[in-house]
């Protein structure tokens, strides 16, 4: 026993932080002795002694854990003493190595297993407080343990697979040796640094050849099944605790493949697709259980992915990439100790094993001396061949050392895998104690001093490199999320952070064509802040992000798209604009990602769309058409595509919403003209025509008025004319009214049906007479009459407001003109004003009970908005009309125009409804654009804001909510003098 505390001295002992949890603590462990008369006995004495009882108060005075392993199994301590330390770990370690020859059961290996970790917990634990072993002792003999598991597991599956026939061991009673099926060890257990609770990081590789599967398809399968097996030999907990968590998140691309790849798949990938945080994983890999010499030749395979042969620019800035992704502060910030991570915060034990293994990965290519894996003798290795000093050498080992005892006694307490230190003064200052100190201020001190000199000579290796983190961390590398940057995207205003991150890590995995390359991923890395930055800054930056994924993953390539975004940062801006402000124009670019290359196309936003060209550029496609379903296709996929052109210049500003209308408006009538006559030619395939008749289509609301803006749907009501009892002349003969009303329907289909490409309108057939209970084709005359005030036409009060706007868009030219004529004469019939303005007001109101427009960006019903503008153009046209037909036109600003010309509105009036109609149309065109829903100012991120103040030339939001407030009010007040009072004053005239 001398002899044991003779090796430690007892200023290293922990202080325990609880006396009374350490007196409960010893009594518990010295009852737990009486059953056997010695053990109890060198207990007593052991407790007795002024080291051991130093040592029991220390432990369990500090953590419950401990206290537990060592009052389930009290022996262990005399063992311990009575061996010492090496030859008891020998010995129980050698029992582990023994487990495959002794041919246990699944519940029996799991026994053993569980004790064994308890034993070496235990005694690695110990002779860590003592100090008795250094650190590198320490997590070898836990690299150790988990080693020898992992082969003991291996050999039982193995084993197992054997005796069913399925695969054939070379050597069965040494399952492991040639058996074609390896574990990789990565990180701290590659590299033999196993923390105290530490997971054990594993890639499973197998050899269909070396396995001698009898069914080489099927073996796939069972080694996945092996795997799950292994796992669960590991990490299951049972009465007798677990062996280790195991992580297999670092094989290739996890997300996408098994968790036990073949080797020849894991060789593929790492020459292809292998990401550079991947080449700095993988120096610490070690075969670690199984075919050892599988392992070997796989990572002999690789070396020429992990180790570069040759030293040039490209290197340099390969491993660069990686550098610029972490957030390297420079001390411009103090670094609180309590809540603080040691493994991943500023200044711990991730920097210090990032600054030696990125400056591995650039010189070990040609020094093959720094080609290691501990930490600590990679340091060593640089500061010998001149890349790191000796202050920095002698500084990050010992802050690494001293880091590293901080977790182990973070992780004795619960055995909980943290590195966290606790949230509050009290909790910080026990851990104080546990590393020995008798003042927690000590240990703070001595703490931020570690911190500190981590942080600056990692902070050195950034010193001529460009920050990329964009104000705050960007790590994407591995499998997990880099806690910092989940709260740099939460700041950036990505609500969906841990998503984000998630899917632009499997972009560095290479899962998208787009980002296969190694290049690719190179310049993705490095444009990854400004692409954040620039989808942040949009109305929806987790939309504007998905939609941006969905884009990517339709590109065939990378390379060039990423270059250009690189060179052109106003090209990724309105890209990323489309993608988070303008729902319908992003769906569109990410179904059609080649629609960029319109885009970066000289003249893209100062394309001339007249109708001359729409109506040439329609031709020209459908002239390629070799069949109706070409035709359909075709017009759609033109459609959208200047659709989308429109889009773009909308949202840029080089449209407006008032200039917009005439384009989709002709848009829309260009379709109409290509492709109804296309759908009269296929219906009268089978129904042949009708002799004399002839069908023409009136456009109502904002197509008939030129007003159409991006969404908008079509008012359609088709007219026919021309033989009345003559049944249609092809095989399936239709009489008149059921040949033009199927024509119809067939048009609609047309227009409205989803194809692969896409629809390209909605049509709204309820303005026809009658509405919804018409025909959906109409007779000439019919339609005449039912708006005919001489001849009591049945149409009513709205209808007649709706026919102010009612233009023919398609149909022979001589039926096209004389429903122009109809519609003019109907409109200048004499009419009673005193009715029209009382129906007016009730409509009005119904409409505003049913949508009451309490919203400032209710555009349409908001008092003095589009519906109160509309209706005092059409009002006022249907009572003077018919002394002044001039002031006729379907286009609300025209008839505006022309009825202050008439003298029939006063220039102030004129001027406020003519600007409040500016200004709507700018500001609905851009809502259009960049609101699926409804507009909220308060959620609302600045890049929508500004597109509204664009539009509106507003020089901040809150100026453009006081010029749409005082719009509205001005527009209100001219509706209502001008409509609403005269209205009332009609509806009392009539009550007396």
């Amino acid at each position: 026993m001398q002899d044991f505390f003779s090796s430690f001295a007892t200023s290293a002992l922990p202080v325990p932080s609880d006396m009374t949890r350490a007196r409960i603590g010893m009594e518990r462990f010295l009852e737990a002795t009486q059953p056997d008369e010695a053990l109890n006995r060198f207990a007593t004495e052991f407790a007795s002694h002024n080291q051991g009882q130093l040592l029991l108060d220390g432990v369990f005075g500090n953590s419950p854990f401990l206290t537990q392993c060592m009052i389930r199994e009290p022996g262990i301590l005399l063992k311990l003493v009575e061996t010492g330390p090496n030859a008891y770990l020998k010995e129980v370690l050698d029992q582990v190595k023994g487990l495959p020859q002794r041919e246990l059961d699944e519940a029996g290996l799991m026994r053993e297993l569980r004790i064994a970790k308890r034993r070496v917990a235990v005694t690695t634990a110990l002779c860590d407080l003592t100090g008795i072993w250094s650190l590198p002792q320490v997590t070898g003999a836990l690299s150790d343990l988990a080693d020898f598991s992992l082969d003991a597991c291996i050999s039982h599956v193995l084993r197992r697979l054997h005796a069913s026939g399925e695969i054939t061991l070379s050597h069965p009673d040494d399952a492991c040796r040639d058996s074609g099926f390896v574990i990789l060890a990565m990180g701290k257990h590659g590299s033999r640094e196993l923390n105290y609770s530490s997971d054990i990081d594993l890639i499973v590789l197998y050899d269909l050849a070396r396995l001698n599967p009898t069914d080489p398809e099927a073996i796939r399968q069972s080694c996945v099944r092996a795997t799950r097996d292994i796992m669960r030999l590991m990490e299951s907990r049972t009465a007798d605790g677990y062996v280790f968590r195991t992580d297999l998140r670092l094989r290739p691309d996890p997300g996408a493949t098994p968790l036990a790849m073949s080797v020849g798949a894991a060789e593929t990938y790492y020459e292809s697709l292998g990401q550079n945080w991947e080449r700095a994983a993988m120096i610490k890999a070690r075969p670690a259980a199984g075919d050892k010499a599988l392992g070997q030749d796989f990572l002999a395979h690789i070396k020429p992915f992990i180790w570069r042969k040759h030293l040039d620019f490209a290197a340099i800035n390969d491993i660069h990439s990686i550098k610029r992704q972490i957030n390297a502060h420079r001390g411009s910030r103090q670094i609180a100790v309590n809540e603080h991570d040691i493994k991943i915060g500023r200044g711990g034990i991730r920097e210090i094993e990032f600054f030696a293994q990125t400056q591995q990965l650039i010189w070990g290519g040609r020094l093959p001396a720094l080609r290691l894996r501990r930490t600590c003798e990679t340091i060593e290795a640089l500061n010998q061949v001149g890349q790191v000093s000796d202050t920095a050498l002698r500084d990050m080992v010992a802050s690494y050392h001293y880091l590293r005892k901080l977790e182990h006694r973070l992780q004795m307490i619960d055995d909980k895998q943290t590195q966290k230190l606790p949230k509050s003064d009290e909790d910080v200052d026990n851990i104080a104690r546990f590393m020995g100190y008798q003042s927690p201020e000590d240990f703070r001190t001595d703490l931020l001093e570690h911190l500190g000199r981590v942080e600056s000579h990692y902070a050195r290796l950034f010193e001529d490199e460009p920050d990329l983190g964009g104000g705050g961390s960007l790590v994407f590398t591995g499998m997990e999320d880099d806690p910092d940057t989940v709260v740099t995207l939460q700041n950036m205003g990505f609500r969906e952070a841990s998503r984000v991150s998630g899917i632009i890590r499997a972009w560095h995995h290479g899962r998208y064509r787009a980002t296969r390359s190694e290049r690719a991923r190179q310049i993705l890395t490095e444009l990854m802040p400004q692409i954040l930055t620039s989808l942040a800054d949009t109305a929806n930056p987790d939309e504007a992000f998905i939609n941006f994924d969905t884009f990517l993953s339709g590109l065939p390539a990378g390379v060039q798209l990423f270059s250009m975004f690189n060179a052109n940062p106003k090209l990724l801006n309105l890209v990323a604009e489309l993608m988070g402000n303008a729902p319908r124009l992003s769906r569109q670019l990410a179904r059609r990602p080649e629609l960029l290359d319109s885009m970066i196309t000289p003249g893209f936003l100062k394309a001339e769309l007249s109708p001359e060209n729409l109506n040439l550029a329609l031709g020209t496609v459908l002239s390629e058409a070799a069949d109706y379903q070409d035709v359909l296709d075709g017009t759609r996929r033109w459609s959208n595509d200047t659709k989308f052109k429109v889009g773009v210049q909308l949202l840029d500003g080089t449209l407006n919403g008032e200039t917009v209308g005439p384009i989709l408006s002709s848009l829309a009538e260009t379709l109409l003209c290509h492709l109804v006559p296309r759908v009269e030619q296929e219906f009268a395939e089978s129904h042949g025509v009708i002799p004399g008749g002839g069908l023409a289509i009136i456009a109502f609301g904002k197509l008939g008025g030129g007003e159409l803006l991006p969404g908008s749907d079509l008012d359609l009501v088709y007219i026919y004319d021309g033989g009345q009892e003559e049944a249609s002349d092809g095989e399936k003969a239709l009489m008149p009214t059921v040949y033009n009303i199927r024509l119809c329907q067939r048009i609609g289909t047309a227009v409205t049906s989803q194809t692969g490409e896409g629809r390209l309108y909605d049509i709204d057939n309820r303005l026809r007479p009658a509405g919804n209970a018409g025909a959906l084709a109409t007779q000439l005359q019919g339609f005449e009459s039912y708006y005919d005030l001489a001849n009591g036409g049945d149409a009513w009060t709205w209808e007649h407001m709706a026919l102010t706007r009612a233009r023919a868009v398609y149909g022979p030219d001589h039926l096209c003109q004389h429903l122009q004529d109809a519609i003019h004469r109907l409109l200048i019939q004499k009419r009673d004003a005193n009715r029209i303005l009382i129906d007016v007001a009730a409509m009005r109101e119904r409409i505003a009970r049913q949508y009451p427009g309490n919203s400032l960006w209710s555009i349409k019903y908001q008092p003095g908005g589009l519906v109160d503008i509309e209706f005092t153009a059409q009002t006022l046209q249907l009572i003077h009309a018919h002394k002044h037909p001039e002031v006729l036109s379907p286009n609300t600003a025209r008839a505006l125009e022309k009825m202050h010309k008439a003298g029939l509105i006063s220039a102030v009036d004129f001027k406020r409804l003519r600007e409040a109609l500016g200004l709507w149309r700018c500001l609905q065109a851009v809502l259009r654009l960049t609101v699926d829903k409804d507009f909220d100012e308060t959620r609302a991120p600045l890049g929508q804001k500004q597109a509204l103040m664009r539009a509106a030339r507003a020089d901040s939001f809150n100026h453009l909510k006081e010029m749409v407030q005082e719009t509205a009010d001005a527009a209100r007040e001219v509706f209502e003098r001008l409509i609403l009072s005269p209205a009332a004053q009609a509806a009392d005239g009539q009550e007396e």
